[in-house]
């Protein structure tokens, strides 16, 4: 990245404003702006998360706002209510108090002296559902939003559950959470009432986990706050990006054909970052893109920003199965429109154990042949990587030849000429099972003439929602029924001689929570089906070789790393007991901020394990530590929550300890059974 010290504006800073919420909550805001928009207003652009801008979000925001401040703007980042030094407890993620809140903050930045009452939301993440969600709302000063790793739809496409299926990173994020809001707000900025206002957040929180478990069907609570609901409720224009190692790799696609506002994709091979920040790379100039994006819609300057592809995608070439890439290889390419008349849809038959010639269109399904059958150890998945990278430690998805031995496997004949895929692959099941309630899980790989296999995309179905996530239905065992597999949307280049891949399993341990027997798949050949968003390869590209300049941004504040990180993941396997476990270690090890003589400290450790194939003896647990210190202040938050199951039920036993110094200030315990709904 290149530092830039020299903007077109001076810059002034507020690390710490206060603004009042109509219930007498008062949140804290960090504000960057141009020194002369005492004079001349400007407009403000808002970032609204709940990870503590004062110290563990510092470095990242200071490296993004001061350079879109230094162009012109109003840069405000605001601790979410019960985060950070903002006041009050957070209660759970996207709730209406939270919108509310946000649109009260608009409205106090559209009033304030130095702003032309205009103003934009942006960020990545939680910051990203926030602001499309409050755009939503229609507040009468948003004129746009800038936002990535995102979904709109917060049942099916979130890190909660995917095709009905619970992800286990509905547990690892409500660790993240449960360890973030209950940390205190710094004495330097809030004075004696932190200890307070600490308490007052310990003494309300409740493992997050155990609200998502009660919500195991697509209802009202996932509704709320899900835009998909109703996609012209957004009547701003959208600048939307993700990358295909993220997680939210679907949502830019959707917004792009179903919104009717003026709308920009961008998706490149990232994981779960900025842009600018981009890994694996190349990162792009995504800040000089939001200065262009924020000088149209907000300055009204006509800068051509709406011009070109509607969509900008990277095209990833073939590489060797790998955890982790510095560089993905690759091109850009564009479409004009999504969905692209450049991609066509080509179906392939499976038949035993390959993925027959691409049939024509208009063609009758088939009655279906002989039926091929799978029932997968626990042992598939183990390789699966993150739902949702953050390729530190590395977590992509590693050679999926071991997974594929526990797999029904279809391969297509060597590849004579090159193929590439843009969009979202789907699979078209003709099945019956042995159980009532039983997932599947559908690979698509590209397989190198060596024989390694990198999977591209995945996608999970629980087939009791085989036709509903709102009323799911139990399967009867020995029935044919039909199911379709949506895989997440991918660009994906493959070569001459390689094979394309398609492995079907009926477990994904850990990656999604097992059903609560191990079935038997039978899949009818002829009548299943293997769909491909094919771009054929001869379409020009509608975009330059470099269409992004250099990643740029201001420089980043000063810090020391007082003690070293710490990444790990393992995969255990003992077979004396047949135990197997995977092991996480996310440690940031000690960061001091020497601006402000803070010492901050983040560990986060995940577990998962089972033993053989006993679907119920799988269990996940997530342990954090938080620790603040500065001269005589020295607090620490220790969180821990595991889930684990029988047949009919979940179980949840959590535990919150907070330390002043060596001594234990608060201690809380749960222990709490959730049903199972077909799951």
């Amino acid at each position: 990245m290149r530092y830039v010290t020299n903007l077109p504006y001076e810059t002034k800073e507020e690390e710490h404003v206060t603004i009042p919420m109509s219930d007498g909550v008062r949140l804290s805001a960090h504000i960057w702006r141009p020194t002369s928009s005492d004079q001349e207003p400007v407009p403000a652009v808002l970032e609204y998360i709940p990870y503590r801008k004062r110290d563990l979000t510092a470095v990242r925001d200071s490296i993004h706002h001061p350079y879109l401040a230094g162009h012109g703007y109003a840069c405000v980042r605001v601790d979410l209510r019960g985060t950070g030094d903002s006041e009050g407890v957070l209660r759970d993620e996207y709730l209406e108090r939270e919108q509310a809140d946000a649109e009260e903050v608009l409205a106090w930045l559209a009033e304030q002296p130095w702003c032309d009452g205009g103003t934009g939301m942006m960020g990545i993440s939680w910051g990203a559902f926030a602001a499309l969600q409050v755009a939503a709302r229609r507040p009468a000063s948003l004129k746009a939003i800038a936002i990535a790793s995102f979904t709109d739809d917060r049942h099916s496409d979130d890190m909660h559950y995917m095709g009905g299926a619970l992800l286990s990173d509905n547990l690892a994020e409500a660790g993240t959470m449960f360890a973030y809001g209950t940390c205190p707000p710094d004495p330097a900025v809030v004075g004696e009432r932190w200890r307070e206002m600490w308490h007052e957040r310990l003494e309300n929180t409740e493992p997050w986990v155990l609200e998502w478990l009660r919500h195991q069907r697509r209802d009202d609570y996932w509704r709320h706050a899900s835009v998909c609901e109703d996609y012209t409720s957004v009547q701003c224009p959208v600048l939307a990006s993700s990358g295909w190692a993220d997680g939210y790799s679907n949502a830019v696609t959707r917004l792009l054909g179903n919104l009717d506002v003026p709308r920009k994709g961008l998706i490149g091979p990232w994981s779960h970052k900025f842009p600018h920040l981009g890994e694996p790379g190349p990162a792009i100039g995504y800040l000089q893109e939001l200065v262009r994006w924020w000088d149209h819609w907000l300055k009204g300057v006509d800068n051509g920003v709406m011009d070109g592809p509607m969509l900008q995608a990277w095209m990833q070439d073939s590489v060797p199965p790998s955890t982790s890439y510095e560089e993905r290889p690759g091109r850009w390419v564009g479409e004009p429109d999504w969905p692209s008349p450049h991609i066509r849809p080509v179906t392939h038959p499976l038949t035993r154990h390959t993925i027959g010639p691409a049939q024509d269109a208009n063609a009758q399904a088939s009655e279906g042949g002989a039926a091929m059958t799978v029932r997968s150890p626990l042992s598939v998945g183990q390789f699966a990587g993150k739902w949702a990278s953050y390729n530190a430690p590395p977590d992509l998805p590693y050679d999926q030849r071991e997974e594929d031995g526990g797999s029904l496997v279809f391969d297509t004949e060597p590849l004579t000429e090159p193929v590439e895929i843009l969009g979202s692959p789907s699979v078209e099941l003709d099945l019956s099972v042995s159980e009532p309630v039983a997932m599947v899980a559908a690979r698509l790989s590209d397989v190198s003439p060596d024989g390694a296999a990198t999977r591209v995309s995945y996608g999970i179905l629980n087939l009791t929602r085989r036709d509903s996530t709102e009323e799911p239905e139990p399967l009867e065992p020995g029935r044919r029924y039909r199911a379709t597999i949506p895989l997440n949307g991918v660009a994906q280049a493959f070569p001459p001689g390689h094979r394309i891949r398609l492995s079907l399993s009926t477990s994904y341990w850990p990656l999604a929570w097992p059903a609560p027997k191990p079935a038997l798949l039978s899949v009818h050949e002829h009548s299943s089906t293997l769909t491909l968003p094919v771009r054929p390869v001869e379409e020009p590209d509608e975009v330059p070789s470099s269409p992004f300049g250099e990643p740029e941004g201001t420089v980043p504040q000063a810090t020391t790393q007082v003690t070293p990180r710490e990444q790990r993941w393992e995969v255990k396997r003992d077979l004396v007991d047949y135990r197997s476990e995977l092991d996480i270690v996310k440690d940031q090890g000690t960061v001091r901020f020497e601006d402000i003589g803070l010492e901050a400290g983040r560990r986060a450790h995940e577990r998962y394990t089972a033993v053989a194939d006993d679907f119920t003896s799988v269990g996940g647990e997530t342990t954090w530590t938080m620790r603040f210190t500065r001269d005589d202040w020295d607090v620490k938050v220790v969180t821990g929550t595991r889930l684990t199951c029988d047949e009919t039920d979940f179980f949840v036993d959590a535990t919150l300890d907070a330390y002043e110094g060596d001594r234990r200030v608060f201690s809380r315990t749960w222990n709490e059974k959730v049903p199972r709904d077909l799951l």
